[in-house]
């Protein structure tokens, strides 16, 4: 069964659409709102909202059109349907009812974070459950067990900022715009990520994660560092907060891998976009001869592919959404079929 999907994202700031083949992707467009939310320092919920309501209806005929499909020759539509921004939520979703209502077409809802654990799927065909997925973003740290898909059960979670949330405010400290993610990435290059050691927290527990304390800490060293006039160059600041941040999520994912006995490791989310994430978290799987799927960069933040391929699994397991169904903007990932 390979249904032809048309999906929608609007969970947060970036409104996407796609049509996907089973997995194949026959198209993923998408329209950025980075710098709509570059001067806030951050994302405007009613500033995204606005956004997706401007730009869905153009990215749609785009995106069918870029698939070389009639809407005749769907078999379903999909959105987001949580977690999120709720007004960002609604958008997409209740573009993707009506659609589905008006070509008489199964609608199906799928879980923001279920569709990142998919999307190595997109490129990996071979990528199968038992795994241990790790979904970093800017709203979500998260260390699932897929046991199969469907299946799911989370290990651990951030206890206050998200790894993306950190990157953000952390290069927000250091002057370097948004998104963070990016520019801490682009800032580190050249840097030595050894130059300051800055706390990893809750080594105590050992598949949750907070960065909260990064920030206090990162803050605290600039202050007395320019004091003292003994202040790293930005490479070196830039890739030592990197490494903080990574060293966490790479050690934290071994965790769940040793606790559960599995030997595949998966990735999503937009933080897997970073380089020196995947780096080492693909050369410390590789010395315990681990398998690692990741998405590309491209399929590791938000899109609407995943959510098409997230969506084909329901529809093969006859799971269909309901005209009544809304937005859930707290929803969560733990599933058991």
């Amino acid at each position: 069964m390979n249904p032809v999907v048309l999906a929608f994202e609007t969970s947060c700031d970036e409104t996407a659409v796609a049509v996907v083949r089973g997995r194949e992707v026959l198209s993923n467009v998408l329209s950025s709102q980075v710098d709509l939310h570059a001067r806030f320092g951050g994302v405007v919920p009613e500033v995204a909202a606005r956004a997706h309501v401007e730009a869905i209806r153009g990215l749609t005929h785009r995106a069918l059109a870029e698939a070389g499909v009639h809407p005749d020759d769907l078999d379903a539509v999909a959105a987001t349907e949580g977690p999120g921004l709720v007004g960002a939520l609604l958008v997409g979703h209740s573009y993707a009812k009506a659609t589905a209502w008006a070509r008489r077409l199964p609608f199906v809802g799928v879980d923001h974070m279920e569709g990142h654990l998919f999307s190595p799927l997109l490129e990996h065909p071979e990528f199968r459950p038992p795994a241990i997925v790790l979904l970093a973003s800017g709203g979500h740290s998260q260390l699932v067990y897929a046991e199969d898909w469907g299946k799911y059960r989370v290990m651990g979670a951030t206890i206050d900022d998200a790894a993306g949330e950190a990157f953000d405010k952390l290069a927000r400290v250091m002057g370097l715009g948004f998104p963070g993610g990016p520019a801490i990435d682009r800032a580190s290059e050249g840097g030595d990520p050894d130059a300051v050691r800055f706390p990893r927290a809750l080594e105590d527990r050992p598949f949750d994660f907070s960065f909260s304390g990064l920030k206090t800490a990162v803050l605290t060293f600039i202050r007395q560092a320019t004091e003292s006039g003994d202040l790293p160059s930005l490479a070196d600041m830039a890739a030592s907060v990197q490494e903080a941040i990574v060293d966490v999520l790479v050690e934290k994912t071994l965790n769940a891998v040793e606790a559960t006995g599995v030997r595949v490791i998966g990735g999503g989310g937009g933080v897997l976009a970073n380089r020196r994430l995947r780096r080492k978290l693909t050369e410390a799987a590789g010395e315990r001869g681990l398998e690692v799927y990741l998405p590309s960069p491209v399929f590791a933040t938000d899109n609407a592919a995943m959510i098409g391929a997230a969506a084909v699994h329901h529809l093969e397991k006859g799971r269909l959404g309901y005209w009544t169904d809304s937005v859930d903007p707290g929803r969560r990932l733990d599933v058991r079929e």
